[in-house]
This record gives C-alpha cells, structure tokens and sequence, in this order.
C-alpha cells in the first residue's frame, strides 16, 4: 500500500475489527496518527462524488479539467482539484499511453562514406497527398557516391514485399550495391526484407534511432525533391504524379548540377569517374541514360 488513503483505511480497519490501538495500527502501517486524524475541512458531497466516479467511467480518456467543466455543467458545485483528488482515489485517472518501441535492425556493415558508384544506396520514404487529400507515399533511392537518384515509386501504402520487389527492380537495372543506408522503418527492418537482402549478399547499415543525420545523402535528396517537386504540383492521382515525378528525376539526374559534384550532374560525374576508373564499379547505366 503507497497511497495515504489507503493507508487511513487500514489502520480504521484495524481498529474496527480487531481488537489493536490507533497508535499500534499506525506504527504498523508506517503512518503518523496525525495524517490518520487529518479531516478535510472541505468535504465533497457523496452527489458530487457519484458524479465524478460515473462520469470517468463513461469518459474514460478524458483528463480531469474536462471532467469538471462536465461536472459542473451537470449542476454539481466541485473544484476542479477536488475532481482530481477524487478520480486518483479511486483509480479513474486517464491510462498513459505506452509507446511501442521496436528494436532496431542489426547493422551487417559499418560504413562512413561511399569510395565508388554501387557501393552504398541509401533508401527512405517522403509522404505527400493527392488531391483527394489521400496519402502518397514515395520511397526515394539514391547512389550515395554519384548522388544519382535510382528510382522514386509511389503508391498508397508500401509493404515490405513490394520493398523487395523494387530493390529487384532496380538492381536489374543499375547492378547490385554492395550496401543499403536506411533508418530503421518497419518496411526496412522487416524480417523477409532482411533474409531477402542476406540471400543476395547484401549489407545493410541502420542508423541510430532518432539521427536522421547518419543518412545525409537521403535526407538532402528528399530535401530537393519535397521543395523543388512535390511542393510545386498538386496531383489529381496516382498517374499523374507518377509521370511527373519520374520527368522531375530525369531532370535532376541529367540537368541540375550538383555543388558537391563539382557543378557536374550526376550523370556526367558518373561518366567521368568510369573513364577514369574502367572496370572498378558494377553500376551499368539504363538505357534511357546512356
């Protein structure tokens, strides 16, 4: 027993029922006889009582500020600290809500930054709407090395299957990396992604929980695409925002020079880099690239 009351109930218990003196049942309970004695000087009415207890039950995630101005609604003179005396009492406070913490995913490679084109992607969603006010929801993948932007799907919704399905997609395309960034979303930790990526020889990297910085390709990537595309259209649908979501990554990929490429788009780093080093990356351009 923690709570006062509790405890004034059990030394009058005590008392009552069996033959043990105040100061004995106090000493036994851990209690002053002072606190045992203590009488409110502003008692509330059994009325207002009742009301209290029936209105928590029936609103049961409402905090007690709400409770008074109802109470007192009802026409019951009660404070509102003595609407919280007596939902703590009798254990009516609202629940406090436990958040579900999910265990990040286990690293395979711990990496710094990417020395070649296909060595580490990194992969991450950006949410937006349709004009329908429903959720669009696009998954963002980017060559850290070249700064390139692979592929940008979208749907309502992203499983960890259809996650598969595009990393399938795209290492057709572009050539396996040999690791992929990400933070630790349920799509990227999911038990059949992780097998998936371990039967192909691929290491994955989860940054901490929280540090979105660990994932500054990504998170810039996503910068640029929310201010520069999706802020600038509003779609009407699905179709609509995927066409101009995949001439918004042509652009990018083939006219914005990049600051950290030296003023060289992504596609003409990555040109260069290849004729400097011939034969030391597995990235193959698709052919609408070439």
């Amino acid at each position: 027993m923690v709570r006062l009351s509790e405890r004034r109930r059990a030394v009058a218990y005590l008392t009552g029922d069996y033959d043990i003196s105040e100061r004995r049942a106090c000493s036994v309970l851990s209690m002053h006889r002072s606190s045992f004695r203590y009488s409110r000087r502003c008692r509330i009415s059994s009325g207002d009582h009742q009301q209290v207890i029936a209105r928590s039950e029936q609103y049961s995630y409402w905090g007690y500020r709400k409770l008074h101005e109802l109470v007192r609604g009802d026409g019951h003179r009660i404070g509102r600290e003595q609407v919280r005396l007596v939902r703590r009492r009798e254990g009516l406070q609202v629940p406090v809500r436990v958040i579900k913490r999910r265990s990040p995913g286990a690293s395979t490679k711990h990496i710094a930054t990417a020395t070649h084109p296909n060595h580490v992607w990194s992969y991450d969603f950006i949410f937006d709407r349709t004009e329908d006010a429903r959720t669009l929801k696009c998954l963002t993948v980017v060559d850290e090395f070249t700064r390139m932007g692979l592929d940008i799907p979208l749907g309502r919704g992203f499983s960890s299957g259809q996650v598969i399905r595009t990393l399938a997609d795209l290492m057709e395309r572009w050539g396996p990396p040999e690791c992929l960034r990400s933070d630790n979303g349920s799509e990227f930790i999911a038990d059949r992604v992780r097998k998936w990526l371990k039967d192909n020889q691929i290491g994955t990297h989860y940054i901490d929980p929280g540090s979105p910085w660990q994932n500054p390709y990504n998170e810039s990537f996503n910068s640029i695409f929310r201010i520069t595309c999706l802020n600038r259209w509003l779609f009407l649908n699905q179709s609509e925002a995927r066409v101009t979501i995949r001439d918004w990554l042509n652009e990018y990929n083939t006219v914005r020079p990049h600051g950290s490429l030296q003023g060289r788009t992504p596609i003409q780093f990555f040109k260069d880099w290849r004729s400097r080093n011939p034969g030391r990356t597995t990235m193959k351009l698709p052919k609408s690239l070439t």
